[in-house]
Protein backbone atom coordinates (compact mmCIF):
# COMPACT_ATOMS: atom_id res chain seq x y z
CA UNK A 1 0.00 0.00 0.00
CA UNK A 2 2.32 2.78 -1.14
CA UNK A 3 -0.27 5.59 -0.94
CA UNK A 4 -1.66 4.65 2.46
CA UNK A 5 0.67 6.89 4.44
CA UNK A 6 1.13 9.72 1.99
CA UNK A 7 0.88 13.40 2.84
CA UNK A 8 -0.33 14.91 -0.45
CA UNK A 9 -0.71 18.60 -1.13
CA UNK A 10 -4.52 18.41 -0.88
CA UNK A 11 -4.13 17.51 2.82
CA UNK A 12 -1.96 20.54 3.62
CA UNK A 13 -3.13 23.94 4.74
CA UNK A 14 -1.18 26.36 2.56
CA UNK A 15 -2.96 29.72 2.39
CA UNK A 16 -2.67 32.28 5.17
CA UNK A 17 -6.44 32.85 5.05
CA UNK A 18 -7.00 29.18 5.92
CA UNK A 19 -4.56 29.41 8.82
CA UNK A 20 -6.22 32.61 10.07
CA UNK A 21 -9.68 31.00 9.91
CA UNK A 22 -8.54 28.02 12.00
CA UNK A 23 -6.84 30.29 14.56
CA UNK A 24 -9.85 32.60 14.87
CA UNK A 25 -12.68 30.06 14.86
CA UNK A 26 -11.05 26.83 16.04
CA UNK A 27 -10.63 25.29 19.46
CA UNK A 28 -7.23 24.85 21.12
CA UNK A 29 -5.57 21.60 22.18
CA UNK A 30 -2.32 21.71 24.18
CA UNK A 31 0.24 19.10 25.11
CA UNK A 32 3.92 19.31 26.10
CA UNK A 33 5.08 18.87 22.48
CA UNK A 34 2.74 21.17 20.56
CA UNK A 35 -0.34 23.33 20.63
CA UNK A 36 -2.99 22.70 17.99
CA UNK A 37 -5.96 24.67 16.73
CA UNK A 38 -8.78 22.54 15.34
CA UNK A 39 -11.73 23.65 13.26
CA UNK A 40 -14.53 21.39 12.11
CA UNK A 41 -15.45 22.29 8.53
CA UNK A 42 -18.60 21.61 6.61
CA UNK A 43 -17.59 21.39 2.98
CA UNK A 44 -14.02 20.06 3.22
CA UNK A 45 -13.13 16.91 1.31
CA UNK A 46 -10.52 15.45 3.61
CA UNK A 47 -8.64 16.64 6.67
CA UNK A 48 -6.28 19.57 6.18
CA UNK A 49 -3.20 20.04 8.33
CA UNK A 50 -0.82 23.00 8.58
CA UNK A 51 2.30 23.67 10.63
CA UNK A 52 3.67 26.93 12.01
CA UNK A 53 7.00 26.99 13.79
CA UNK A 54 7.99 30.29 15.47
CA UNK A 55 11.41 31.79 14.84
CA UNK A 56 12.13 31.65 18.56
CA UNK A 57 12.69 27.89 18.21
CA UNK A 58 15.78 28.38 16.07
CA UNK A 59 17.10 29.12 12.63
CA UNK A 60 15.49 27.77 9.47
CA UNK A 61 17.37 24.46 9.61
CA UNK A 62 16.05 23.71 13.10
CA UNK A 63 12.52 24.87 12.30
CA UNK A 64 12.41 22.74 9.14
CA UNK A 65 13.64 19.69 11.06
CA UNK A 66 10.85 20.18 13.61
CA UNK A 67 8.29 20.50 10.80
CA UNK A 68 9.57 17.34 9.12
CA UNK A 69 9.34 15.37 12.38
CA UNK A 70 5.81 16.63 13.07
CA UNK A 71 4.72 16.03 9.47
CA UNK A 72 5.94 12.44 9.69
CA UNK A 73 4.05 11.83 12.96
CA UNK A 74 0.88 13.28 11.41
CA UNK A 75 1.37 11.30 8.20
CA UNK A 76 1.56 8.02 10.13
CA UNK A 77 -1.73 8.74 11.94
CA UNK A 78 -3.66 10.68 9.29
CA UNK A 79 -5.94 7.79 8.38
CA UNK A 80 -7.37 7.98 11.93
CA UNK A 81 -8.74 11.51 11.48
CA UNK A 82 -12.24 12.21 10.21
CA UNK A 83 -12.33 14.07 6.93
CA UNK A 84 -13.85 17.41 7.87
CA UNK A 85 -11.13 18.82 10.16
CA UNK A 86 -8.69 21.67 9.58
CA UNK A 87 -5.83 21.63 12.07
CA UNK A 88 -2.87 23.97 12.61
CA UNK A 89 -0.07 22.51 14.71
CA UNK A 90 2.38 24.82 16.52
CA UNK A 91 5.29 22.68 17.70
CA UNK A 92 7.19 23.56 20.86
CA UNK A 93 10.94 23.18 21.33
CA UNK A 94 10.43 19.76 22.91
CA UNK A 95 9.30 18.45 19.49
CA UNK A 96 12.90 18.51 18.30
CA UNK A 97 14.22 16.04 20.88
CA UNK A 98 11.09 13.98 21.64
CA UNK A 99 11.14 10.35 20.50
CA UNK A 100 9.10 9.64 17.37
CA UNK A 101 6.79 7.34 19.34
CA UNK A 102 5.92 10.18 21.71
CA UNK A 103 5.18 12.53 18.80
CA UNK A 104 2.88 9.93 17.25
CA UNK A 105 1.17 9.29 20.60
CA UNK A 106 0.38 13.00 21.08
CA UNK A 107 -0.87 13.31 17.49
CA UNK A 108 -3.06 10.27 18.08
CA UNK A 109 -4.50 11.91 21.24
CA UNK A 110 -5.24 15.07 19.24
CA UNK A 111 -7.00 13.11 16.49
CA UNK A 112 -9.02 11.10 19.03
CA UNK A 113 -10.15 14.30 20.69
CA UNK A 114 -11.18 15.77 17.34
CA UNK A 115 -13.06 12.62 16.32
CA UNK A 116 -14.82 12.43 19.68
CA UNK A 117 -16.09 16.00 19.64
CA UNK A 118 -17.61 16.00 16.15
Amino acid sequence: MPGRYSFPKRVRLLRSTDFRRVYDQGSRFSCPIFAAFCLLGVDEDGPRIGFTVPRTLGKAVVRNRIKRRMREAVRMRLDGLKSSWSIVINPRSRALAAPAAELEREVERLFQRCNGSS
